[in-house]
């Protein structure tokens, strides 16, 4: 595995998920955006995984484990700011 396709796999998964949760408006739209983009995100990196690069396939996954992992973070932190659950 070479180091670089991890990088590049990431960059290209981070730019896609911030296209992705730039449509949604408000906080259960940018939720839902970046959860359907990484859902289709991790389709692509099974696919890389068994047919093309495994490098690239790996900065996928681990870049969607942090987009859904700050669109987590924002839920909880609108959650606290509000007082009410925001979804």
């Amino acid at each position: 595995m070479r180091p670089w396709a991890v990088v590049v796999g990431a960059l290209a998964t981070g730019v896609w998920l911030l296209a992705f949760g730039l449509f949604g408006i408000t906080i259960s739209g940018y939720v839902g955006w970046t959860v359907a983009a990484g859902m289709a995100a991790w389709l692509v990196s099974y696919a890389l995984l068994r047919f093309g690069d495994r490098g690239v396939a790996v900065g996928v996954a681990a870049a969607v484990g942090v987009g859904w992992t700050a669109a987590a973070l924002s839920v909880v932190f609108e959650w606290i700011r509000r007082g009410a659950w925001p979804l």
